[in-house]
């Protein structure tokens, strides 16, 4: 059995959406979970009175407890052998689990399943079909923003699922751990699907398995706050799972990638541009500060989770930064791309 887990705070009408669209999946049997981080808009009665035709959980906090917490939450009570996590602000197209489940049980060493994400309001530009990774520990989606000719289609490697749509097989939860909780949001599913690649598991890209995303709707994709904390959690990432030798060089990728995104906002090209004029720029840089101070300040604490990871690592350093340079973003392409 796969059992789905929606993460919602304040989002009724997008969640039902998602529920809705479960409704819609064929071939498969689930459970879905919804864990509410206090939405204060009517979700939770809309939850409590939905009929989807699938059995129906609701977890509820009292405050918002971020992504991370949430989908434990909903981990530790799941029922299946593996678990699909579906954003609130995205709708599975018909198919989606059992595409997913498929690809999941071609090989018992797959443990995660990356779907393919597709822009909600451009239904033929993709979000993203997995991700790939910057040396300075910066992430972006693979694919993300181009109209989708089927160029990534093939049931392929990828590093790890984008965590809006994705499935993991519990063995390798039970087995890594879940979602680290210090990260909050943002590269939450980098760093997942990080240790499970340490641990030897694979992950391949189901382009059959599709979902339509609305891009933002978290925090919106001005939020000064969504800066830090996706600098924040790169720092941590990179503390936290890169190797010592790839780690070291961590200052001059990052110097390197800022002066290409500088450029390309010069030309009005790539994330600066969402930020206009001196104003827009100053928050990039008090949002970046702010970021790495945050990150100082967890260091100790990711460090020692860093010690944590040796009890389950199977691939080497060398493999580690093969894994990585084969799914490499270029410089030219995370400096021009907006996400």
């Amino acid at each position: 059995m796969i059992s789905v887990i929606l993460v919602n705070w304040n989002r009724r009408e997008l969640l039902r959406a998602a529920l809705e669209s479960l409704s819609t999946q064929e071939n498969v049997v689930f459970e879905a979970i919804v864990v509410d981080n206090g939405s204060q808009d009517g979700s939770l009665e809309m939850i409590s009175a939905f009929e989807g035709g699938y059995p129906l959980r609701l977890i509820r906090n009292a405050e918002n407890r971020g992504f991370c917490a949430a989908n434990n939450q909903g981990i530790a009570v799941a029922q299946g052998h593996l678990i699909a996590l579906l954003n609130n602000d995205a709708v599975a197209e018909p198919g989606w689990l059992y595409q997913l489940e498929k690809a999941c049980e071609e090989r018992t060493e797959i443990g995660m399943v990356a779907s393919k994400i597709l822009v909600y309001e451009d239904p033929q530009r993709l979000d993203k079909v997995g991700h790939l990774i910057y040396p300075d520990g910066q992430n972006r989606g693979r694919g993300s923003g181009e109209v989708d000719r089927g160029q990534y289609d093939g049931l392929a490697d990828c590093l790890w699922p984008d965590g809006c749509a994705a499935m993991y097989r519990k063995a390798m939860l039970d087995e890594v751990g879940g979602f680290d909780e210090d990260f909050f949001a943002y590269a939450d599913d980098a760093d997942l699907g990080m240790r499970g690649r340490l641990a030897g598991w694979d992950c391949v890209f189901a382009p059959l398995a599709r979902v339509r995303h609305h891009r933002g709707a978290t925090l919106g994709l001005g939020s000064a706050r969504r800066l830090v904390l996706i600098e924040r959690n790169r720092v941590l990432l990179a503390a936290k799972l890169f190797p010592w030798r790839l780690l070291l060089l961590n200052p001059f990728y990052y110097l390197l990638r800022l002066s290409a995104g500088a450029l390309a906002g010069v030309r009005g090209e790539g994330e600066t541009n969402r930020y206009p004029g001196w104003r827009g720029k100053a928050r990039i840089i008090g949002a970046l500060l702010r970021g790495d101070l945050e990150a100082l300040a967890l260091l100790p604490r990711i460090l020692a989770k860093r010690k944590e990871i040796r009890r389950f690592r199977k691939r080497s350093d060398a493999e580690v930064l093969h894994l990585l340079r084969q799914h490499r973003i270029s410089l030219k392409e995370i400096s021009t791309q907006a996400v």
